[in-house]
């Protein structure tokens, strides 16, 4: 396919942030100079990777049609909204759009695994690749996680065994020809809904995973995750969180819970590396991924050792006069937050304190009402935060997560949990979900000093 790449006469890059870098940085690799545009003047790539833009013709500002029209194929960077006219015009007029991991899948040649879903995606793909390398082979994580997709196959790069990909709807919307050796659509709910015309239009995008996938691994907890229609050789596993006669499943031995492959345990909750329900399901997608690569279940479960779990995903802040403090703040829509709700719950003894709130992109806060009803005490803030505390009968409005913090201590009482789970985005308070949870750190650890 790079012959096919070379024929064309103008290759555009649309989108100059960390993907759009990616791609001119590859497409230059194979001694391709591609157009760049970006419709912001100063463009993140511009001043991360200086020496790419000088290589390339780019025009930064207002999109002009003429030279989405000129291009012989488009490759669109996931942060633009496909529903832009130009973009319509520009499909109508035959123009091919593609994104940057439809043009991995024109090159790579080793194994490929792909995870999507709203919620759980990056503990999953690093779960995975933290197998895989236990177990002797050079995984690569990339896509919507760590290194861009693309990066990964310049001629300077590590060569890789197999790649486990973290996939968004954005990204699989411009996927038509990606193989896989095994996917999981992990859960589905509402997110997004700020570039989607509806759910049904979010999920159509995140099914696309499973077009050319040899084995589909969906979650029985969550119907919407099992694919549409099957193919020819396709074969379906299912993870959840009950027992299955041949899947993944859970059971309670001698009092406690453990994972299930075909109704017999294989490993006690008690000694995995990460906690709570949703992470139990993790593991026994992790797992399955694994062995669609020719892991073995034993070799998969002694890879699990060693395996700590990413900042800002159901992180443990600390520990304070008996009171844990849990940063969530990677929880970005009310999926993942009711996941950290419930996967919770269970184990703590004293009170659930949830800070809750931020930008909810247009996602229906109402979801979260049930699981509501399992935290002791709601304190919201942000943007959404009144439309959260709507969902429960009584609730704290705050301005600030230093004011969170000292409300949240005051109320908790010998083993409590103190829980950061927004169900949003950051965007109106913070640069991003991190610095939300580094707030919330540096918040907790000034109280407890001063206190």
């Amino acid at each position: 396919m790079q012959r096919h790449l070379r024929d064309l006469n103008t290759i555009t890059v649309l989108g100059f942030g960390l993907t759009g870098v990616s791609c001119a940085r590859y497409l230059l690799s194979l001694g391709i100079k591609p157009i760049v545009l970006d419709t912001r003047k100063q463009p993140p790539g511009l001043l991360d990777a200086p020496d790419v833009a000088a290589q390339c013709e780019t025009y930064f500002g207002p999109l002009q049609l003429e030279h989405l029209l000129q291009s012989d194929l488009l490759l669109v960077s996931p942060g633009i909204d496909r529903r832009d006219t130009m973009l319509d015009m520009a499909a109508d007029a035959g123009v091919e759009m593609i994104s940057d991991i439809e043009l991995f899948a024109w090159q790579v040649k080793v194994p490929v695994v792909g995870v999507t879903g709203s919620n759980g995606k990056s503990t999953v793909v690093e779960l995975t690749t933290h197998i895989l390398r236990r177990c002797g082979m050079n995984a690569v994580a990339a896509g919507n996680i760590g290194t861009p997709v693309l990066d990964s196959l310049l001629p300077d790069a590590k060569k890789a065994d197999c790649y486990v990909l973290e996939l968004s709807s954005f990204q699989l919307e411009l996927v038509n020809s990606l193989q896989l050796t095994a996917a999981t659509i992990l859960n589905i709910t509402s997110d997004h809904l700020d570039r989607y015309d509806d759910e049904r239009a979010y999920e159509r995008a995140k099914h696309r995973i499973y077009q050319h996938t040899k084995l589909c691994i969906w979650n029985r907890d969550d119907s919407k995750t099992k694919p549409l229609f099957r193919r020819k050789g396709m074969q379906l596993i299912s993870f959840g969180s009950t027992d299955a006669a041949k899947d993944f499943g859970i059971t309670r031995a001698k009092g406690e819970l453990a994972l299930t492959y075909a109704n017999e345990p294989f490993i006690k909750e008690s000694d995995l590396p990460i906690q709570g329900i949703h992470n139990i399901l993790n593991v026994q997608v992790a797992i399955a991924l694994a062995q669609a690569l020719g892991v073995t279940l034993v070799e998969a479960v002694a890879g699990l050792k060693g395996y700590k779990s990413l900042p800002h995903r159901c992180e443990l802040v600390g520990e304070f006069e008996h009171v844990r403090w849990i940063d969530d703040s990677k929880a970005t829509n009310p999926g993942a937050t009711i996941a950290a709700i419930e996967g919770l719950r269970a184990s703590v003894k004293g009170k659930l304190i949830l800070i809750a709130g931020g930008d909810a992109k247009g996602a229906d806060l109402s979801v979260l009402k049930d699981s509501l009803e399992q935290v002791d005490v709601l304190i919201t803030l942000g943007r959404d935060g009144d439309k959260i505390a709507e969902q429960k009968a009584r609730s704290r409005k705050v301005h600030s997560l230093n004011e969170a913090v000292a409300y949240a201590a005051k109320e908790a009482t010998k083993d409590s949990v103190v829980l950061l789970s927004p169900a949003c985005a950051s965007l109106d308070m913070f640069k991003n979900y991190a610095e939300r949870g580094q707030k919330f750190r540096e918040a907790v650890e000034a109280w407890y000093a001063l206190s």
